[in-house]
Formats: C-alpha cells, sequence, structure tokens
C-alpha cells in the first residue's frame, strides 16, 4: 500500500517546491536536477520519470505556480468589469510571485519561448478561462462583439507586457497605477 507520503502527486509537488527554492537560491541558469533531488529528498532518476530535463521541470514550475494564482484569484462576477478585475489582480499576483520573476528577468531563453515564439501551457490555461469570461460578457452585453478567443490572445499579450516590464516603468507608474491602467487599457479593448 502506498502511503500519502510517498504519494505520485506529493512527490511531484516536492520536487516542485524543491525547484522553485533553487531558482531563488541560485537563479535558473544554475539550478540542477542534483539539488533539486537533495532538496525534495528523492533520486534524480525520480525526477527524469517524471521530466527529460531541467527545462520541462522549470516550464512545469511555472505552470502550476500561474494556475495556482489563476486559481487563487476567483471569478468575481459576469461582464466587463468583473473580467478586467480578475485579469488585474492575476497580473498584480504575478508580478509579486518571486520566481515567475526570477524565471522572466534571469532565464532569457526560457521567459523568450514563451515571450515570442508559442504559448505554453499556462498562457493556454489563461487563454481559455478568459475567452470563456469574455464570451459570458457577450452574452450579458458588457463586451463587444468578436472572437472570444482571439479576444483572449489579446488581452493576454498586454497583461503579460505589464507583468514583464513593470519594473521598467516602475519610475513612472507604481504597482497601484500600474494596476489602475492596465485595467483601463483592458476595460477600454474590451468596452463594446
Amino acid at each position: 500500500m502506498t502511503s500519502i507520503r510517498n504519494s505520485v502527486a506529493t512527490v511531484e509537488e516536492r520536487i516542485l517546491d524543491a525547484a522553485a527554492a533553487c531558482v531563488l537560491a541560485y537563479g535558473v541558469d544554475r539550478v540542477t536536477m542534483t539539488e533539486i533531488a537533495r532538496r525534495a529528498r528523492v533520486s534524480r532518476p525520480t525526477i527524469y520519470r517524471r521530466w527529460p530535463d531541467i527545462r520541462w521541470v522549470i516550464a512545469e514550475l511555472l505552470t502550476v505556480r500561474i494556475a495556482g494564482v489563476l486559481d487563487g484569484v476567483p471569478e468575481q462576477g459576469v461582464g466587463r468589469a468583473a473580467t478586467v478585475a480578475r485579469v488585474v489582480a492575476v497580473a498584480r499576483h504575478l508580478r509579486n510571485d518571486d520566481v515567475v520573476m526570477s524565471v522572466i528577468h534571469n532565464a532569457p531563453a526560457i521567459a523568450m519561448t514563451y515571450i515570442a515564439d508559442r504559448l505554453g501551457t499556462s498562457q493556454q490555461i489563461l487563454v481559455d478561462t478568459l475567452a470563456e469570461a469574455i464570451k459570458a460578457g457577450q452574452d450579458e452585453g458588457s463586451i463587444r462583439a468578436g472572437d472570444p478567443r482571439g479576444m483572449a490572445a489579446m488581452c493576454l499579450l498586454i497583461t503579460q507586457s505589464t507583468i514583464q516590464s513593470a519594473q521598467m516603468v516602475g519610475d513612472l507608474l507604481d504597482a497601484d497605477a500600474l494596476d489602475t491602467e492596465l485595467g483601463l487599457a483592458l476595460s477600454g479593448y474590451l468596452k463594446p
């Protein structure tokens, strides 16, 4: 019988927690499977059975953290105002996530994959969730007509840029002002 302590979910959580600790302690480029295994109290083969290399571990770590933020910021109703408020709240949480920001700022090769080349799993989750909210807002009448997925993708681009580049305009926009401006940009984009 498998104990709860050694269940697959618990082992994977320990590995990802260890990976997060390594990212914060050493930076993404210096994280090793050996150090993750040591911190998670598992063998390296245990990690390799789940992920083929360190890039996959980091990608899964980002997916779990970003999806976790989305889960942690519940829907606040239907319509443009509620949708925008949720997106702004998710963006703020991600800007304050040390692991996510460390990857964005200290691992440009990994970050650029998801900024310029392709959507990652977490970005797909965000687009899907936002497309559903946009469709509901369209049905309710507070969001303009259009393809919900395309509009969600555009909202992702707008929001992602504020997450990635917030420090660049930090002297011009503090966190509250950035949230306000992001909200206005999204609300204006979605307005009928």
